[in-house]
Parts: C-alpha cells; structure tokens; sequence
C-alpha cells in the first residue's frame, strides 16, 4: 500500500482536537458560516429548483433538510444539493495553493451524514472539518501541473470522505477503503468551466453525493483500491499527470490547511478576484472614472489566463461572467464592487459594463507555478494619457490580506438577507452566535435548524 493514502489516514484517525492551535478553531469557524451564507444565497441559483426535481425522481426519504428549507431527501441527494448551493455562486472559501473549495463538499457531506445518523457534536464536527481540508487541499497540493479536470469536485471531495470517517470514528482500514470506493467515482470535466456550465458546480455536489456513498459502503464492509493516490490507476495518474505528495506530506501537520484558506470578497472566480482588487485600488488613489478610461491592462500567471482570461461576449451567462476578468472588472469600476445582484439578466446585458469590459486585456505573464493565482499586475492607461500600474502578491481575502470580521460577517448577513428576505434577522444573529461556540453543542444539526426557515 501507498505511504501517502496510509499517512493521510492515519492522521484523520489518530489526530486529537486538543491538537489544533486556536488560530485554526477561529478559522474553521469562519469558514463555516461563511459557506452556510453562500449556500443559503445559492438556493436561489442557477438550476437548483431543477437540480432538486431530478433528485426527487432519484428516491424519496427523510434522511436530511436541504439547506434553507424543510425539504428533504435522503442523505447523499441532500450532500448534492447543500454543496451545489454552496458552490454556484462562486462565492465559497479557496484554498489557493491547492485550487480547492474545500468547505462546500465537506460540509453538504458532513451534516447529511449528522441529520441521518445523529451523534455528532460540535467539538467532533470541528475536528472532522478540520481534518477533512487538511486531506483534500494536501492532495491538491501534491499535482504539480495544472488543472486538467475540476480538482475542486476530485480531490475536493476525498476531504468529505475524510470528515465522515472521522465523525463516524472509523478505524483506519475502513477509512482507506472509502478512500478507494470514491476514487472509483469521482470526475468532473473542466469544459463546463470552459463553456460557463452550472454543471461545473452541480459537478462539485456529484462528487460530494459520492463521498457520502464510499463512506456507507465501505462501512458496510465493500473494500475498494488500496492504493488510492499513487497507485498507477490512481488519482494522480488518472486526473493530475505530474506530482509529488511526498513533500507535501512532510510539510503536514494538523489543522495546518485550514489556516491557508481564503476568503472570496466577491461572487465570481478566485482567479478574477486580483484584478478586482487592484482596479479598486487603483480607482481609490487616483480618483478616476470610467469614462476617463482609455484601456486596461492585466498580467496574469498562466492559470488565472486559464479560468478566466476568457473575452467578454455579447450574451454571457451566469457561470461564464463569473469566470470573466473583463466583466466583472468592469463591474466593479462602474459599481464599487461585485455582488450577486451583478449576474442578473439585466446586469449581464448592461452596456456600459460590455463597453468598459471591450477595454480591458488579459495577458499571460511568466510565472513559472502552474498553479498560481498571483502576482497580477493591473495598468490603467487614462484618455489623457496619464497612466497607473499596480502590482498585487496578495489579494484580498487571502490569509496575508484578510477580511475583517466586520466584513466577513457583512457578507454572511448579505447572503442570508438574499435566501431569507423576510426572515427575522435575529435567526441569523443565532446561527453566528452557534457557530462562534460550535465547541459548546451538543448536536450539530442545529446548525441546520437555524439555516432553516
């Protein structure tokens, strides 16, 4: 058997949550409101009304709620929806280094599993969630090349099988089988994210949906592939190419990933997010308006090229504007920022957002990392012809830029008002004030009582 699936494994196992430095408690925290809030914004996505019809048809049971309603469905049809919702926004936490979205499988894989079985108190839940994003973002890490499928849907979701061995307490061989059922499963095709599809997300919530199965199977006794990752028909060989998960393997150590998480300040790729951040900048020192703009300029590592360096067009969807550095840099020259309100039909067909955009280049700069995401470097060249260039090695959200609380939790509260326009605001005080003293309940499934109304 591998070293590297048994080390992983052995530290979802045998790690106790006395273990982790409170810095890392503080940070899974705030990932977890902060993908209870997108998620709860993404009920009202792309596609979920018809996502959850299709599920309907799949099998009927009570098992668990999807969130934002007293819907239910049995539990892997649930972990589909939770963490499709959490994902179709493009608002979900990021793991950079690793190019995984980490929280949204873990979590939609992991409540199901509480709302089912029962049993699951705060503190366990920390540790799983804990755990979980240290297996899924160490696997991203190890793929040294870039992206050839949708790693946040493939290597994400071994993080879900990873929190749900670890809530349930199974022993380390179980845990390796379930390992090897999901490898068996998982996929996710990066041409949606090339064509703009919701399907790249509903892909995330596919593998999420699996993560739940491998766990009852193999608790069932099925035992699958031993060696998951660097067998030569593993999860290397078949969805990454070149790797090297042994140095990332010595670098690990626990609760480590989930402090290397980031923020998403705005609702569309990561990726874009650099661009975003320098124009607002820029714009702030320099006072300008859009319409003293001449042209724009942004160089990018080759993966920020990749997602999102694609052209503006003239009738782009949702998921297509939201992986766009010309619209939504436009966007947030002409708005002040980016929010969800911003890939609504009329939004998306606004002309001085396509007139600005048609202004603004991508081109790829010399970063050797094919998995980075900085340094960007924005210029901002005026009719006038004075210019402005700024050069950017942390973006916004990052853990060397961090949002504030007051901002995180602005945003979680914006994303509540957008699923609950109606809902008394004192319900998501409650859900804020349960998640700052998760270690305190006795059963975690109150967290999905709060989100539901």
């Amino acid at each position: 058997m591998a070293d590297a699936i048994e080390r992983l494994a052995a530290h979802v196992v045998e790690t106790e949550i006395d273990a982790f430095e409170p810095a890392a408690i503080d940070a899974a925290k705030t990932f977890i409101l902060d993908t209870f809030g997108v998620a709860l914004a993404g009920s009202k996505g792309p596609l979920v009304a018809e996502l959850k019809d299709s599920a309907f048809k799949w099998g009927a049971g009570t098992d668990a709620r999807i969130w934002g309603t007293e819907e239910r469905l049995p539990a892997p049809s649930a972990a589909l929806l939770n963490a499709y919702q959490a994902h179709n926004s493009e608002f979900d936490a990021i793991h950079e280094p690793a190019v995984i979205h980490p929280m949204a499988s873990i979590l939609g894989a992991l409540l199901a599993l509480a709302e089912r079985d029962g049993g699951i108190s705060g503190r366990d839940f920390l540790a799983a969630v804990i755990l979980g994003v240290d297996v899924s973002c160490t696997i991203g890490i190890g793929a040294k090349t870039t992206l050839r499928f949708f790693r946040p849907a493939t290597a994400g979701s071994f993080g879900a099988v990873a929190a749900l061995g670890r809530a349930a307490g199974v022993a380390h061989e179980a845990l390796i089988n379930a390992f090897g059922i999901q490898l068996g499963q998982i996929g996710g095709t990066m041409q949606a994210h090339v064509e703009g599809r919701p399907l790249l997300g509903m892909q995330l919530g596919f593998c999420t949906r699996a993560a739940v199965m491998a766990h009852d199977m193999a608790a069932a006794g099925i035992d699958g592939p031993q060696d998951v990752l660097e067998g030569p028909y593993g999860y290397y060989a078949l969805f990454e190419g070149d790797s090297d998960i042994s140095a990332t393997l010595a670098g690990l150590a626990a609760g480590r990933r989930i402090l290397e998480v980031s923020h998403k300040p705005f609702p569309a790729g990561r990726a874009t997010h650099g661009v975003i951040d320098a124009l607002l900048t820029l714009q702030g020192r320099h006072d300008f308006t859009t319409d003293e703009i001449d042209t724009i300029r942004a160089e990018v590592p080759p993966l920020v090229h990749q997602l999102t360096g694609r052209p503006i067009v003239d009738d782009p969807a949702p998921n297509y504007a939201r992986l766009c550095i010309p619209f939504v840099g436009a966007t947030a020259l002409l708005r002040g920022g980016v929010g969800i309100e911003d890939f609504a039909p009329d939004a998306l067909h606004e002309p001085s957002t396509h007139a600005l955009a048609r202004r603004i280049e991508v081109v790829i700069n010399d970063v050797a990392d094919p998995n980075a995401l900085v340094p960007q470097t924005v210029g901002v060249r005026l009719i006038d012809g004075r210019s402005f260039e700024l050069t950017l090695d942390e973006v916004l959200g990052s853990p060397a830029k961090p949002l504030s609380r007051e901002a995180h939790l602005a945003k979680f509260r914006r994303n509540w008002e957008t699923a609950h326009s109606t809902a008394a605001a004192d319900r998501a005080e409650a859900l804020i004030d349960a998640v700052d003293t998760l270690e305190t309940l006795g059963d975690c499934t109150t967290l999905v009582d709060l989100m539901t109304i």
